[in-house]
């Protein structure tokens, strides 16, 4: 499946950001916004938000950055369209995560059920805290629970029938 500007937003992946030009030769500075930076060095093409599938010449490490040299735009003017915008790879192209291991964008909007089989709302956010992640459930008056990421609590995940089954902490022996 070729990139395409109106892919739903489901299939594609933001990786980074585009900050600024870098030098006069066409690189430009990127944030990375993924917990693999180094999947830049693989990258032959990816999804600039707003403007379409670019090429990649060339990708190196700058201090905190990711600079990408695109195909084809060699001086500062040919890039500075480019700042502020987002990049984006394709679902598919996501880097495989061991098994048991999800991405954040997977769990948001599961349907929560305790192991009873009543549900208890919908994942509208997964906080990162420290030890553990921490999902946000909101429940159907609106409130929010808060579900941590343990073993002992999340009892399935299945993220293609899109509901997690838990065992809520006052029902733990």
């Amino acid at each position: 499946m070729p990139f395409a500007a109106n892919m739903p937003k489901t299939e594609l992946i933001t990786i980074g950001k585009i900050v600024a030009p870098h030098g006069v030769r066409g690189d430009v500075r990127i944030v990375p916004l993924t917990d693999f930076p180094d999947r830049f060095y693989d990258l032959t093409k990816v999804l600039v938000d707003g403007v379409g599938e670019l090429a990649l010449e060339s990708a190196r490490q700058h201090k905190k950055f990711i600079l990408l040299k695109f195909s084809g735009l060699d001086s500062i003017n040919d890039i500075e369209h480019l700042r502020d915008k987002l990049i984006q790879i394709r679902r598919e192209d996501a880097v495989k995560l061991p098994e048991g291991r999800y991405y954040i964008f997977d769990i948001i909007g599961l349907n929560v059920f305790t192991e009873e089989g009543n549900l208890l709302g919908t994942i509208i956010d997964v906080l990162q805290p420290g030890s553990n992640d921490v999902y946000v459930v909101k429940q159907q008056d609106k409130s929010e629970v808060l579900i941590p990421a343990i073993k002992e609590v999340v009892k399935k995940i299945d993220i293609l029938g899109k509901q997690m089954i838990v065992k809520l902490q006052e029902e733990m022996d």
